[in-house]
C-alpha cells in the first residue's frame, strides 16, 4: 500500500499535519489547505478500500489519514519481525531476481524499510534509492550503471517512475523479439513447403530426355 500511495504522490499526508489557516489567509494558503485536504481524502479512501470488510468497519471512523495509518501500523506490526539486526540483515541480503518483476520487488524492499523505521532506526531517502539501485537484478546491469553515474540525485518517486518505464520497455522488446522470431519461422517453413511441392521426378526425367542424343536420321543425308 505504501508503494501504491507513493506512485500516486499521496504519501506526504501520512507524515504531515494539515496546514493551519493564518489570521489573514491569502489565496495561496487557501489553495494549499484545499489541496492538502483533497489529498488526505483520497489517501484515506484508498487505504480503507484495501481493507477487508470487518477491518473497514473498525477503521472507517478515523477521519484523518495520518491517525488511520498510525493505528494500522500499530495493529498490523509484524510479530515475527525479530530484532533490529534480523530486519537489517534481511534488508541487506535482499537481492532482486529476473523471474519476478522489479516493481514488485521494490515494493517488498519498501515494506522492509518501513519495518526498519518502526524499530526506531533512521534510514534516509538517498540511502533507500542507492540500495534499490544496487539490488537490481543481473539483466538490469546496464541500466543500473546508468543510474549510478547520474549526477542528479534521484528521489524515491523519480526512481520508481524510471524503473516502471524501463520495465515496460524491456517487456515491449521481448514482445518484438518473439514476434520477429515467429515471423522468421513462418518464412522458413514456407520455403520448405515450396521445396517439397516441386515435381522433382518429372523434372529429372525431362532433363534426362533433353540430354539424350538424337538418333533420328536426317532425310537426304548420305
Amino acid at each position: 500500500m505504501l508503494f501504491y500511495l507513493t506512485t500516486l504522490n499521496l504519501v506526504h499526508v501520512l507524515n504531515e499535519e494539515c496546514p493551519k489557516t493564518p489570521e489573514q489567509p491569502t489565496k495561496e494558503t487557501f489553495n494549499a489547505i484545499k489541496a492538502w485536504k483533497h489529498s488526505d481524502f483520497l489517501c484515506r479512501n484508498y487505504i480503507l478500500n484495501g481493507l477487508v470488510d470487518f477491518l473497514y468497519n473498525v477503521y472507517s471512523s478515523f477521519t484523518a489519514v495520518r491517525r488511520l495509518w498510525e493505528a494500522l501500523e500499530k495493529k498490523h506490526k509484524t510479530e515475527d519481525a525479530g530484532t533490529k539486526k534480523f530486519i537489517v540483515g534481511k534488508f541487506l541480503d535482499f537481492k532482486m531476481i529476473d523471474s519476478i518483476t522489479v516493481i514488485n520487488q521494490v515494493e517488498e524492499l519498501q515494506i522492509l524499510i518501513n519495518k526498519i523505521r518502526a524499530e526506531g532506526m533512521i534510514i534516509n531517502e538517498a540511502f533507500q534509492v542507492a540500495s534499490i539501485i544496487e539490488k537490481l537484478p543481473p539483466s538490469w546491469k546496464d541500466f543500473k550503471n546508468y543510474l549510478k553515474h547520474k549526477r542528479k540525485e534521484l528521489s524515491m518517486e523519480d526512481l520508481i517512475v524510471r524503473l516502471r518505464i524501463e520495465e515496460d520497455n524491456k517487456r515491449n522488446d521481448k514482445f518484438v523479439d518473439k514476434s520477429f522470431m515467429k515471423a522468421k519461422a513462418h518464412i522458413v517453413e514456407g520455403e520448405c513447403s515450396k521445396k517439397r511441392k516441386l515435381p522433382f521426378n518429372n523434372g529429372k526425367r525431362k532433363k534426362l530426355a533433353n540430354n539424350k542424343p538424337d538418333n533420328k536420321k536426317i532425310k537426304g543425308a548420305c
